[in-house]
């Protein structure tokens, strides 16, 4: 089935390649080592948010905490920066943080609309419209805001493009579409990628899906996994992992791609279940682009940015 997710998917190697270069264009405007930092989002952005808050932390780069935009938070704890991520710019609870941090606390933007309520908000602004999307689910647009901050904290991205190409290439193995519950796997900074591979089939496909931290699937929810299930780990499995859940009957994957390209993948697979369930991927029930909650702005929200466009 041709879907505007399905094209959107298979762009993701070029959407990183631009991503590279606006992470070296705008280096002054990322979180700078050493910094103290907050990083919000909702749904697929809040999972985004939680990988870079673990891997700037893993990689030294200075204290990082990951929140949903619901959660007023950040507005206390003396942070040095807030990074919202938001494809649309018009989500309610990240345009609401960002006013309550309006003058307090700066504020950086990673956005599909820079003029949109929460690029006019926030103190920078990195535009990311290049990797926007007509879908209502986030697949090129979290995947290329993840690779853009991962690039501002050092990472050669070549490795990540030259994976995903390969994942897009390659056909999906058949069991993987025959399975009927999937589990999802991460450790350290993946278990927020796990989290969003699990959404994806959620919300694409209607399936049974869960994720987990790979050491917690231990103890107790490996009790879910039996021959009907398809156990996916992002990023290194942990040591006995594959034995414990192929005595369980269920097929177990992992490999040494890069976490984000495996990624890619699972969103292939969310695709692919779609299709087999005869479910269009372009029209996922119960979910818009943007949530926008009605009467839940704040009063500020309004008063920040007409001063910001007077």
């Amino acid at each position: 089935m041709s879907t505007h997710v399905t094209a959107e998917i298979a762009g993701q190697p070029d959407c990183w390649r631009r991503a590279a270069e606006t992470a070296d264009r705008e280096a002054t405007r990322l979180p700078r080592r050493g910094e103290r930092v907050a990083v919000v989002g909702c749904g697929t952005s809040y999972f985004i948010a939680r990988a870079y808050a673990a891997l700037r932390e893993s990689l030294g780069a200075g204290e990082t905490d990951a929140f949903p935009a619901s959660d007023p938070t950040p507005l206390g704890r003396g942070y040095d920066r807030i990074v919202a991520l938001t494809r649309s710019g018009t989500t309610t609870e990240v345009v609401n943080l960002l006013a309550g941090a309006a003058g307090r606390i700066p504020s950086l933007v990673l956005t599909g609309v820079p003029d949109s309520p929460a690029g006019q908000l926030a103190d920078e602004t990195v535009d990311l419209a290049f990797a926007d999307e007509r879908s209502v689910v986030q697949t090129r647009f979290a995947t290329t805001a993840l690779q853009l901050l991962r690039a501002g904290l050092g990472v050669d991205l070549g490795p990540a493009i030259a994976d995903a190409e390969l994942v897009l290439y390659e056909r999906l193995p058949v069991d993987w579409e025959r399975r009927v519950q999937f589990t999802f796997l991460g450790t350290g900074w993946t278990v927020g990628l796990a989290d969003e591979a699990a959404l994806k089939l959620r919300e694409v496909a209607r399936v049974w899906t869960e994720s987990y931290a790979a050491m917690e699937y231990r103890h107790g929810p490996i009790s879910i996994s039996d021959r009907t299930s398809l156990v996916c780990c992002l990023g290194p499995a942990p040591s006995g992992l594959r034995d414990e859940v192929e005595s369980t009957g269920a097929l177990f994957t992992a490999d040494a791609i890069d976490p984000v390209a495996a990624l890619v993948r699972a969103q292939r697979l969310a695709v692919a279940l779609a299709d087999r369930r005869g479910l269009n991927p372009d029209r996922p029930r119960h979910i818009s682009r943007s949530v926008i909650l009605a009467g839940a702005f704040r009063p500020d929200v309004r008063d920040a940015a007409r001063i910001l466009r007077s």
